[in-house]
């Protein structure tokens, strides 16, 4: 079954293009260690929550635009060992490629499917 990781970040509005262009240079990292997607999502109608919403739980600014990404993996095993070769991978050290966000305020985790419709074939129409 695959496996999700998902993460919502604050982007300096400035920063969209080296947001993108920093996508552009590590995604494609995630899919050489076995990745099947990477899908990054820049902010486009983000309201305000009564109680929590996407901007506060990262602290996003007025300058700030929340950006929701993901990365499709066949399994956990697959990106588990993924995890594991990337962090000894020197092109992702963030001295040599820093990231155009500030990655404290980051929210990530792993996620196992329950519910899958869509275009991969699952779940028939009407079921």
């Amino acid at each position: 079954m695959a496996y999700i990781d998902g993460f919502v970040i604050a982007v300096p509005t400035g920063n969209k293009q080296a947001f993108i262009q920093h996508a552009e240079q590590f995604d494609p990292l995630f899919m050489e260690y076995g990745a099947l997607r990477c899908v990054e999502c820049w902010g486009d109608d983000v309201p305000p929550g009564k109680q929590t919403d996407f901007k506060r739980a990262v602290q996003a600014t007025d300058e700030e635009e929340v950006v929701f990404s993901w990365i499709e993996w066949p399994d956990k095993a697959t990106r588990d060992a993924a995890m594991e070769k990337m962090m000894k991978d020197e092109r992702m050290d963030p001295q040599a490629n820093p990231m155009p966000f500030d990655g404290k305020r980051m929210i990530y985790g792993g996620f196992e499917p329950v519910v899958s419709f869509g275009s991969d074939g699952a779940a028939p129409a009407g079921a």
